[in-house]
């Protein structure tokens, strides 16, 4: 009997790059659901407070996005990877040490959530150029679908820790579970021992104008396009949602910390099918229809959970929650590898960052709105406005043509550079 191969699996390399994910994926699922905790639970903070410390979460990528992306076109991404990491975990060290010193106020943690989030901004950027470099372009889908079940594992296992930890001895110290996973990923990266070729550097005065080559690239590409502005839609509704989905568990419903992770443990359960279903979905029914039919079908389901009272409904809004994770990952892991498949080499960083500019631009806005809107109309109403928005995220992907197989998939649009033959 042919025995079946292990795919990268057998890759040493690849599965450091996937420990490495686990615990650093682990860390930031517990900051998702501690940080915020923090502050509603331990400083008082109003539904407006918690909308902006989201917004200051995500607002990195509007800083420092597109300089971080032409930026990592000129450097090898590992050692960023290693020192993303390890910063993160520092400055998040900071929020349970100032908490005993007595010293922890939401200016403190806002400044905490900015830095953090500027710092992702060039670990995950790093992390999406450096697989195509990893795997091969022929491995793209497999690789993002294991990362992307990867992710989803620590969804589920993320918030079962976090609950109890946070129950138990406080959201603040429960970061330092954080500051664990984010430093063993840093180190743990280390042992890759692939090489990497280093870029050709390039003068500072041309700096902006790569980042115009990445926009033009990103944007002038019908197929990319559509997907950073039907991801820019996505992304802004579901920050807005998220924004009081918490308060909506915690203040509304009456959930414990224990509660509120089993609910965030079934999104991390829906993402994991998600992950397992993404390559099977991508090869039956093309990356381009699962970008747009992905959120047609999942996101209203998350219209029960405004409905939903303490009891029984609960639980079924937290199934509607699973199935909105579940339609995430498999559109994230076809509009990836989609994404990486259409950019030479030397764009990689510039397009992860421009699409990551483009399709995150909406989230800080997200976070405000939504903590103006559950200040101004509850946290429920919020709920409806951002499983609407979700919902009507996939049109500007609906109609805009075959790509795999077609002129676009071989072919990149002038960008001022020679495109290299494949």
């Amino acid at each position: 009997m042919r025995r079946r191969s292990p795919g990268l699996l057998g890759d040493p390399d690849f599965r450091r790059l996937l420990a490495a994910t686990a615990l650093g994926q682990l860390g930031d699922r517990v900051v998702f659901l501690a940080l915020p905790l923090v502050a509603i639970t331990a400083l008082g903070a109003s539904a407006f407070q918690v909308g902006l410390l989201t917004a200051l979460t995500t607002a990195g990528s509007l800083l420092v996005g597109l300089p971080a992306g032409a930026w990592l076109d000129r450097t090898r991404k590992r050692p960023v990877l290693v020192a993303a990491d390890l910063a993160r975990a520092l400055v998040l060290l900071t929020v349970p040490v100032a908490w005993w010193a007595g010293r922890l106020t939401f200016r403190w943690l806002c400044a905490v959530a900015l830095t953090h989030g500027v710092l992702t901004v060039f670990f995950d950027v790093a992390h999406v150029s450096y697989l195509p470099h990893l795997v091969g372009r022929a491995r793209l889908v497999e690789g993002n679908a294991r990362l992307s079940a990867v992710r989803s594992v620590t969804g589920i296992g993320g918030p079962v820790v976090a609950g109890p930890l946070v129950g138990g001895f406080g959201a603040p110290a429960t970061l330092l579970a954080s500051v664990l996973g984010m430093t063993l990923s840093g180190l743990l990266a280390t042992r890759i021992r692939r090489r990497e070729e280093r870029p050709a550097a390039g003068r500072l005065p041309r700096l902006v104008r790569d980042i115009g080559v990445g926009l033009r690239f990103v944007l002038g590409q019908p197929a990319l396009r559509a997907v950073v502005l039907g991801d820019a839609m996505f992304n802004l509704f579901l920050v807005l949602y998220q924004a009081m989905l918490l308060v909506c568990l915690e203040r509304v419903i009456g959930l414990s910390p224990f509660g509120v992770g089993l609910i965030l443990s079934g999104m991390g359960c829906g993402a994991l099918l998600g992950a397992l279903l993404a390559a099977r979905a991508a090869r039956r029914l093309g990356q381009r229809t699962v970008i747009w039919l992905a959120p047609l079908v999942t996101c209203p389901p998350t219209a029960l959970m405004p409905l939903a009272r303490p009891g029984w409904s609960v639980w079924v809004a937290a199934a509607g929650l699973a199935a909105l994770s579940l339609g995430g990952v498999v559109r994230v892991v076809a509009q990836s590898s989609l994404q990486q498949s259409l950019t030479p080499d030397r764009l990689l960083g510039r397009m992860s960052a421009t699409a990551r500019f483009v399709s995150w631009a909406g989230i800080p806005l997200g976070g405000l709105l939504g903590g103006a809107a559950g200040s101004a109309f509850g946290p429920a109403t919020t709920l409806w406005i951002g499983a609407t928005g979700m919902t009507l995220s996939a049109l500007p992907n609906i109609g805009t043509g075959r790509v795999i197989g077609g002129s676009v998939s071989r072919q990149a649009p002038h960008t001022g550079h020679r495109t290299p033959r494949r």
